[in-house]
């Protein structure tokens, strides 16, 4: 059965989401196609603060990888605007930042465009430094700018000013926030809230200058600076000085695209209860974009209701309805909990139940109507904000516990103040994560079933706390009244996956004691839950058994990750690098030549110098890769693999006067010698031709030191995200005995070591002591050791030159239709 075609335009969290629950229900029914204007996978627009303060990086928002796409079989096009739709012929026109252009056909098409950022008309709007705060290019221009210039100003007092400019500050910065209205944060708190939440930024070093009316931005070709902002300029004349400035004013949907296409908008893309555009039954829309009975959402709760049901229909079921939604806003700025909900603000016919304590940082407003609560603002004690949300939804009547209202849900009933946390006091049917739509029985039924102890596992498995964040500490509650114990401790077997209660030592003694040399036997043999795994076990399970069965097990290529299957390294706007071996470093001018001849026959836009003493082949597109390999002639240097990496070198006593070894010739004996052992993780190893250790040994999996009578001999370091010193192992005459002792340290993290385990981690779960024991003290064993991985990598295919015997799919280079 041929499958339909879905073409999604937009690749942020409501669309994804989208396809997410499109993907349970039908995971079969399209081909998906997904543009995303931005170089990146879906990503957590909402975590931008965090890492514009540093506490998080760009990686560790990703929502959706480049993995996942691939996959769930989903076509993604990141970097590609679309620039026509033809309604008519059903085609969509996408370009590059190159000038290229694709069309895809489809039948079905998602439209998820989001909304941009509102620039203030003012003159100067265009100068250098003038930018919006809305993405991943504006976060990383705002983190460069701080690196170079002192003075911020920050335009907009809502929750998006106010988390730039705690960034720009802990950055260093000199923050000034510029807000026209009386108060912070109008929208979301009352006036006391507002002012209280002024008073604390101030404490921590933030200036403001409330009711200030910007007029113009001022700098200029002739400010010494070339062209950028210098100051702003307010309508009472005064001037505050500024290197940088970031408008926070609000969002407008990104409509233009429908526009052109003839669709309804009105305050966005028109949309039904069923999320279909009222111009187009094909068409759907959800997210920032869409404007469903008059409103266009900016909060994720609701587009995520919206992607349940534009789900629900584009897999024919035709049985959900979006009826709009009654949001709750909870929210941390900066450190601060806040939240409100309803009509806060009260007014004529409404009472005020207030609680203030400035000292300690606590505001609680409830107002009541009718014997109902309509609204609520809480400051720094939001913990009962889901039961207040709860009870102005229900519209229940408060009077029978009005007088314990304001003391929250642990005072009502039978709860008392038996010191139970909110989160053991809470009934089942409770939303603990408002963003995903998530209750309390749900998290702890994954809990208990899945045996989940961290926070993030229950992330993966509920997305509970997985969005905004607000609702962690809750999360964490239950956790530890459901788990036991430490939420943030692992049990001491923890499953690979959900797929499995099984852990990895597990898997890995049953595929060496019962000779298991497939994964489909292993899934029979281990009675795995889910019939075919998932990307997270199968590349696993895959490693295992080539590891532990060289040469009898065979390797599914299918079951790695994309940079494996594809022998190169994807990039952020989809094009991949290419890192040809260098033994040791060490190159020729004819490769030189070739590479160069490369870079200009293929049109590759960057060449960089690694860490790793390589070069680099940055931009390479997909189709051109085999010529690429083909034409500069040299072995893979599987820096996209789990693999060995890399042999760092320094010249040594060849040349340096201060070498006491040939460092350059042992690297190249060493990477010769092991350049195609898969592994648990990368390795990396270096071999320095004296103490001086100029190739940084001592953070390497195996660093070498030449000495005066042979080679001191490191293991286990790590030059990351956490620096680890290598420990000191041997010391050993000859360099026939560093290949013997590097190669037996190898083959045992290759047949204990974990898989994404890299060799500090394998070496401080395992202990140092064992190590030694099986390569000092056991001379045979360790000799066995050695030869075993001669023995696995004897024969091992080139995947940039031996496509068959590799195992390589050559129809993933294909170039795409234009």
């Amino acid at each position: 059965m041929k499958k339909s075609k879905l073409v999604m335009i937009g690749n942020g969290m409501a669309g994804v989401r989208t396809l997410e629950e499109l993907l349970k229900i039908a995971p079969d029914l399209y081909d998906i196609t997904v543009f995303g204007a931005e170089p990146h996978p879906n990503y957590n627009r909402i975590l931008l603060s965090p890492v514009l303060a540093g506490e998080q990086t760009i990686e560790e928002i990703v929502l959706n990888s480049w993995e996942w796409y691939t996959d769930n079989h989903i076509t993604l096009h990141a970097g590609w605007t679309v620039t026509e739709v033809d309604r008519v012929k059903r085609i969509v026109h996408a370009t590059n930042a190159a000038g290229e252009k694709i069309s895809t056909e489809y039948d079905r098409l998602l439209m998820c465009t989001g909304s941009n950022a509102f620039i203030l008309p003012v003159p100067g709007k265009d100068l250098k430094g003038v930018i919006a705060y809305r993405d991943i290019a504006d976060t990383n221009a705002m983190i460069e700018a701080a690196t170079q210039y002192k003075n911020a100003v920050v335009i907009g007092g809502g929750l998006l000013g106010l988390e730039a400019a705690n960034g720009l500050m802990l950055r260093g910065m000199n923050v000034t926030v510029v807000h026209v209205m009386p108060t912070l944060m109008e929208r979301q708190l009352d006036t006391v809230a507002g002012k209280m939440l002024q008073k604390s930024l101030e404490d921590r070093g933030l200036k403001f200058l409330i009711g200030a009316q910007t007029q113009e931005l001022v700098g200029g070709e002739n400010d010494g600076k070339g062209g950028r902002v210098t100051a702003i300029k307010f309508k009472d004349g005064t001037e505050a000085a500024a290197d940088l400035v970031v408008m926070a004013v609000g969002i407008r949907p990104n409509t233009a695209l429908a526009e052109s296409m003839r669709l309804h908008c009105n305050k966005g893309i028109v949309v039904n209860d069923t999320m279909q555009t009222t111009t187009d039954a094909r068409i759907y829309s959800v997210g920032e974009c869409a404007a469903h009975r008059g409103i266009a959402y900016g909060l994720v709760a609701p587009l995520f209701e919206q992607a349940k049901v534009a789900a629900n229909h584009l897999a024919q079921y035709g049985i959900g309805r979006y009826q709009g939604s009654l949001t709750s806003t909870k929210l941390k700025v900066t450190g601060i909990d806040l939240f409100s909900a309803g009509d806060f603000a009260g007014g004529e016919g409404t009472e005020e139940l207030v609680m203030s304590d400035p000292y300690g940082g606590v505001y609680k407003k409830l107002v009541i109507k009718n014997d109902k609560l309509v609204g609520a603002c809480l400051y720094g004690d939001t913990v009962d904000g889901s039961w207040y949300f709860k009870l102005l939804r229900d519209g229940r009547s408060i009077s029978d516990i009005r007088d314990k209202l304001m003391f929250g849900e642990s005072n009502i009933g039978d709860a008392g103040h038996e010191g139970h946390s909110k989160a053991a006091t809470m009934p089942d049917d409770a939303e603990v994560c408002g963003c995903n739509g998530v209750n309390k029985g749900t998290i702890c039924k994954a809990i208990r079933e899945k045996g989940l102890f961290t926070l993030d596992e229950v992330k993966k498995h509920t997305k509970a706390s997985a969005s905004c964040g607000s609702c962690t500490g809750l999360v964490e509650q239950i956790i530890m009244f459901t788990a036991g114990g430490d939420y943030s401790a692992t049990p001491k077997t923890k499953a690979m996956c959900s797929c499995t209660d099984h852990g990895h030592q597990a898997v890995r003694d049953a595929i060496r004691t019962n000779k298991i040399l497939t994964i489909a036997d292993t899934f029979k043999f281990m009675d795995w839950k889910t019939p075919n795994g998932c990307s997270s076990c199968r590349p696993a399970i895959n490693y295992y058994l080539i590891s532990t069965w060289p040469k009898d097990a065979k390797d599914d290529p299918q079951s790695r990750f994309i940079n494996e299957r594809s022998h190169a390294n994807i990039q952020k706007d989809g094009t991949y690098s290419v890192i040809p071996r260098m033994w040791g470093g060490e190159t020729t001018a004819d490769e030189l030549r070739r590479i160069a001849d490369a870079v200009d026959k293929y049109k590759i836009p960057t060449v960089k110098v690694t860490g790793g003493q390589r070069i680099d082949l940055l931009g390479v597109k997909k189709e051109d890769l085999q010529n690429v390999w083909k034409d500069i002639g040299m072995p893979s240097g599987h820096a996209y693999a789990k693999a060995l990496r890399t042999v760092k070198t320094c010249v040594g006593s060849e040349w340096c006067r201060m070498g006491t070894q040939d460092s350059t010739q042992m690297g190249k004996d060493l990477e010769r010698a092991m350049w195609r052992m898969y592994a648990p993780h990368k390795v990396k190893f270096a071999v320095s031709g004296c103490p001086r250790n100029c190739a940084e040994s001592g953070i390497k999996d195996v660093g070498v030191i030449g000495v005066d009578s042979g080679w001191e001999m490191y293991i286990a370091g790590n030059g990351g995200i956490k620096t680890e010193v290598a420990h000191f192992l041997v010391k050993v005459k000859t360099a026939a005995e560093v290949l013997e002792y590097t190669g037996a340290f190898c083959e045992l993290y290759r047949q204990e070591g974990w898989y994404l385990e890299r060799t500090v981690h394998y070496v401080n779960r395992v202990g140092l002591d064992h190590v030694k024991k099986r390569i000092l003290e056991d001379h045979e064993g360790r000799k066995a050791l050695w030869e075993q991985l001669q023995f696995a990598l004897e024969g091992e295919p080139d995947p940039w030159f031996d496509f068959k015997e590799a195992s390589v799919d050559t129809r993933q280079f294909a170039a795409l239709p234009v």
